[in-house]
């Protein structure tokens, strides 16, 4: 089973929307994989989603209700197969803690999951709803383009 941490800088937008989205559309898609979200910043630990997100995500069918943040940990790096940071700034951040051993699990999660239109989901924080908006579009994007990545290699694995 893969297993994916989706990294912003304090886990209350970006990445848990992501999260909420791989879960849920990853799972239709009947590919194992165990997906979380974790900040790179401690500003929030233990605090809810933004309400913004909450309310956009969940409108259109990806539970948030039930998220906390929290930061990235060191034992993040062999727990997961691959940390994908939302943002340059953060895959920087991430670089930092990275021990050299797992330097191959990090990158931007767009590019990663194949998305050659964008490098970055930006940050909505400081926004109106329509960043928000925009960020669950990307997710989805982003999420499916990863759904056929994975698709792609469990065929090419039988």
């Amino acid at each position: 089973m893969m297993r994916i941490l989706f990294v912003c800088m304090g886990n209350i937008c970006r990445s848990p929307t992501v999260e909420a989205v791989a879960r849920v559309e990853l799972a239709r898609a009947g590919l194992p994989a165990a997906v979380a979200s974790a900040g790179t910043e401690d500003y929030h630990v233990g605090k809810p989603a933004d309400r913004r997100a909450i309310a956009v995500a969940e409108a259109a069918g990806y539970p948030m209700m039930a998220h906390r943040a929290r930061q990235v940990a060191a034992a993040d790096f062999a727990d997961y197969d691959h940390l994908l940071a939302m943002d340059a700034t953060n895959l920087r951040a991430l670089g930092r803690i990275c021990p050299a051993a797992a330097r191959d699990r990090i990158g931007l999660f767009l590019p990663f999951a194949g998305l050659a239109s964008l490098d970055e989901v930006p940050d909505p924080y400081y926004g109106a709803s329509r960043d928000f908006e925009q960020v669950l579009a990307l997710a989805r994007d982003g999420v499916a383009a990863l759904a056929a990545r994975l698709q792609g290699c469990r065929e090419a694995a039988r």
